[in-house]
């Protein structure tokens, strides 16, 4: 059950922000700028690379790794595929995970190593690996970390991961705003150099400034509702989160959103982009999760039963897409089955700032889910 009351007080969020979520949501634009400024005393601004990767290459452990992948992938293109390195190992704990470089692997690809933690014996492995192969490596990972010995060992490049104070006093959550532009912003920066995507230092600030003002607006301190953020996580109280994106840079941001409310919160969802997802989920909102499927009780004990769970669509759309949108179909799919629908579109923007706003919003939201159900 979510305690409405707790949005609206920022001590007590602050009092139940145990992980320190809240603070990493606000400050994601000062990590990028720190971020930016680690890539650049690195000397990734000063790169002159001979051309462009045949290959990009991520690995690291959990939804850290995932998203950059994700994200770096969907702004590169088909011109340098982006690949992520998934882990083997008989445990989820860093010290069981090994990963392995594909056979093709060799001197015209670049591999990016990236993790919160830098303990890992399987990325210093790796980066071995790599330097045997002539491969390209460049790590970011906290300094003084055993991965920084390994990859400056193999004549790669290190980037110290952009971290806080507080950092050494709570655990990383894999999906906290926070790690994913600490370990975002250099990968971005090295891969504008190397003619990848396009991410020059003026476009990382725009983002920082992007993010500051979601920050401003989707405070612990704004009212419920006139909080984008807040007004989100209110309305996924008791449900199943239907999320689905429009557009290049919504579906990154969509499949980040399920997976931040599945590890802040606890809160299953399901993401698919549209036009396809409104085949895919069709069935889905027709069966009992629809809201017409099993109307509320009247003789429910509303003290000792829970809520029955109903869908809840979310509609992300980076951008309008003239004419070509599905946007109105997915609206009279949800309401034909008295699903309600939220819907989250950013100011306009170039691509990096349009998802920027999209990732920043949903996460606030999913941090406001996940303190204000554990109350």
């Amino acid at each position: 059950m979510l305690d409405e009351s707790l949005l609206d007080s920022p001590e007590g969020l602050a009092e139940a922000d145990h992980r320190g979520l809240l603070r990493g949501a606000a400050e994601a634009g000062a990590r990028v700028r720190t971020a930016a400024r680690h890539a650049a005393e690195a000397g990734i601004n000063d790169l002159k690379p001979d051309g462009r990767p045949r290959g990009v290459l991520i690995a690291g452990p959990g939804a850290a790794a995932t998203h950059a992948a994700d994200l770096l992938g969907t702004l590169a293109g088909a011109g340098s595929p982006v690949t992520r390195l998934a882990p083997t190992g008989v445990a989820p704990a860093a010290g069981a995970l090994r990963w392995e470089l594909p056979g093709w692997v060799g001197s015209v690809d670049l591999l990016l190593i990236t993790t919160p933690d830098g303990t890992e014996p399987g990325l210093s492995l790796l980066a071995e690996q790599a330097y045997r192969r002539g491969c390209t490596v460049v790590a970011v990972a906290p300094s003084r970390s055993p991965l920084a010995d390994a990859v400056n060992g193999s004549h790669g490049l290190f980037v110290p991961m952009a971290t806080a104070p507080y950092d050494q006093d709570e655990p990383f959550a894999a999906s906290a705003p926070g790690v994913l532009w600490a370990l975002l912003t250099p990968l971005l920066a090295l891969l504008d150099r190397a003619g990848v995507l396009t991410a020059p230092p003026d476009a990382l600030g725009k983002v920082a400034d992007r993010l500051d003002r979601i920050a401003e607006r989707c405070g612990p301190a704004i009212a419920t509702y006139s909080n984008a953020a807040k007004t989100l996580a209110a309305e996924l109280a008791d449900a199943l989160p239907i999320v689905w994106t429009e557009g290049v840079s919504a579906g990154p941001a969509g499949r980040r959103f399920a997976a931040a409310l599945a590890e802040l919160s606890g809160t299953p969802a399901v993401v698919a982009e549209l036009p396809e997802a409104l085949a895919a989920h069709s069935a889905l909102l027709a069966g009992p999760l629809a809201a017409s499927a099993d109307p509320d009780d009247f003789f429910r004990d509303r003290v000792e039963e829970a809520p029955a769970l109903h869908a809840r669509v979310v509609l992300l759309r980076d951008r309008p897409i003239g004419g070509l949108t599905a946007a109105p179909g997915a609206r009279d799919l949800a309401l034909s089955h008295d699903t309600p629908i939220s819907e989250l579109e950013p100011e306009a923007g170039d691509e990096l700032e349009t998802l920027a706003e999209l990732i920043a919003i949903t996460d606030f939201a999913a941090v406001y889910l996940a303190l204000a159900s554990r109350a």
